[in-house]
């Protein structure tokens, strides 16, 4: 379902905003609406398709066998709404229109992804190399991207490539917040001399686990003991309201974590 409903996103971005536009994408969506507006009577989505099939052939034997299977759904289905699905979203300003297709593919590839597969594309060469040559998989989205950005501006115009660039990032940023989401964790470092209520507080208040790590200063050499814990983007303003009201002058670390695995350690409470 997730696949689907993102797919669907994906393709009324395409081809309500980016192919009357005459908008470029990124990736191997890009590749294909290039090669399109190029020569007009290739469909974007059977070109999609043709592309990726090489790709899908060397990453058989790299990535797992369900977010293959998965891929390959995603690119049926991805293919077969491009081809079907006709439309024209009426917005004639083109700053927004790229905006819209940004936003509007964001929250469909961020679906698709949740669905721990893809349609396709840059994900499953970037796993590849990962494996193979261990290269990062933002290099190879950013190397790509530069190439073929490049590439954009040489055949059309450079204002061709800047809402290309315009419609990238707008659509990484909307792929974050819908597979991150409010969801995101922080982990929180806090450095009090009230240790003690601040970790009563959280272990109570919020039912959120706490780790004490042992310190000294640097400067005072005093024995320290900091308060580590992990919470949930809506609990952050909780948590800093907490620390003031207990200790106004407490030493606050707050930071972004990528992923959060397990159920804390002991008898804590879960993170």
């Amino acid at each position: 379902m997730l696949i689907t409903v993102g797919s669907l996103l994906c393709t009324v971005a395409i081809n309500g905003i980016l192919v009357p536009k005459q908008f470029l994408a990124g990736g191997i969506t890009g590749l294909a609406l290039l090669t399109h507006f190029l020569i007009p009577k290739l469909s974007v989505g059977i070109l999609y398709f043709i592309i990726n099939i090489p790709i899908y052939i060397i990453g058989w034997k790299f990535v797992g066998r369900r977010f293959f299977l998965y891929s390959l759904a995603g690119l049926f289905i991805f293919s077969a709404l491009v081809m079907v699905v006709k439309l024209h979203l009426p917005i004639e300003d083109k700053f927004l229109s790229v905006l819209l297709a940004g936003i509007i593919t964001g929250v469909g590839a961020g679906l698709i992804l949740r669905s721990r597969g893809s349609a396709g594309g840059l994900d499953i060469l970037s796993i590849v190399l990962v494996k193979k040559f261990s290269i990062r998989l933002g290099t190879t989205l950013l190397a790509f991207n530069v190439v073929f950005l490049s590439a954009a501006a040489f055949i059309f115009t450079i204002e061709a490539a800047l809402y290309a660039l315009i419609f990238i990032f707008v659509t990484s940023r909307l792929v974050d917040v819908v597979v991150s989401g409010l969801s995101q964790r922080k982990s929180v470092m806090i450095i009090s001399s009230k240790w003690q209520d601040i970790e009563k507080a959280i272990l109570e208040r919020l039912n959120r686990g706490v780790t004490l790590v042992q310190g000294e200063g640097g400067y005072s050499g005093q024995k320290e003991v900091i308060l580590y814990s992990v919470v949930s983007f809506s609990e952050l303003s909780r948590l800093k309201s907490m620390i003031r009201d207990i200790d106004p002058g407490a030493f606050v670390v707050v930071n972004n974590t990528l992923e959060v695995i397990g159920q804390g350690i002991g008898n804590q409470p879960h993170w």
